[in-house]
This record gives C-alpha cells, structure tokens and sequence, in this order.
C-alpha cells in the first residue's frame, strides 16, 4: 500500500484488482510448474548480497500460519509424487501397447500419407 497510490481512483482500483493467497491456490496447485531461469536467486542476486524469503519476514511480524502451509505443502508434495509415478507408468504401458500393435501395409500407408508414421 506505501508504493501504490491508493488515495486516487486509479490506485484503489490497482487495490481492489489484487489478490494474494498463502500457498497455491486451487486451479494452479494442479499446472506443471515450471522454472523460470532468468528467475533464479543463483543467477539473479550477487553472491554477496543479503536476502530474504517473504514466509520467514512474515512469520517475525506475527503471521501465525507458517507451520500450516508447512504441513499443507507436504501433503501436497507427497500427492503429487503419487500422481507423477502413475503418470510415468501409464505413460510407460501406453509406449509398450503401441509397440506390440501391428499395422497392415495399406493402413501404414494411408498413416503416411495424413503424416503420421
């Protein structure tokens, strides 16, 4: 709020149009998450300088729901290792089915023809 202008129509609107959520909330928590590179700490910050991470700052200042999203994140890293490893695995028997599955010459050459082979 201190660098926003929030006293003018523009800023309380740039307010109201924000939104924060302790963890990932619901439609993101289930997208592949990616790493950004040019995002990085090791790559971004001189070996140097000090940092540090929003969720420690916070729970010095009195936010009391850091223990929670401990837990809560572990749940969520023990599901998605669950998830993964039947992924792999259908993955992995949808590979070995298409390798057993023959295909007539005439049916490989219509395949050809519409580009897949």
């Amino acid at each position: 709020r201190g660098m926003v202008p929030h006293k003018t129509a523009r800023g309380a609107a740039s307010l109201d149009r924000l939104k924060c959520f302790e963890g990932i909330p619901h439609p993101f928590d289930r997208k592949k998450r990616m790493v950004i590179p040019a995002a990085l700490k090791v790559l971004r910050l001189r070996p140097e300088r000090k940092f540090c991470k929003l969720g420690d700052l916070s729970s010095l200042f009195g936010w009391k729901h850091k223990d929670l999203i401990e837990r809560l994140e572990g749940q969520r890293k023990v599901k998605s290792e669950a998830f993964h490893k039947k992924k792999v695995a259908t993955q992995r028997s949808q590979k070995a089915t298409a390798k057993k599955v023959k295909v007539s010459a005439e049916d490989q050459k219509v395949l050809e023809a519409a580009g897949f082979a």
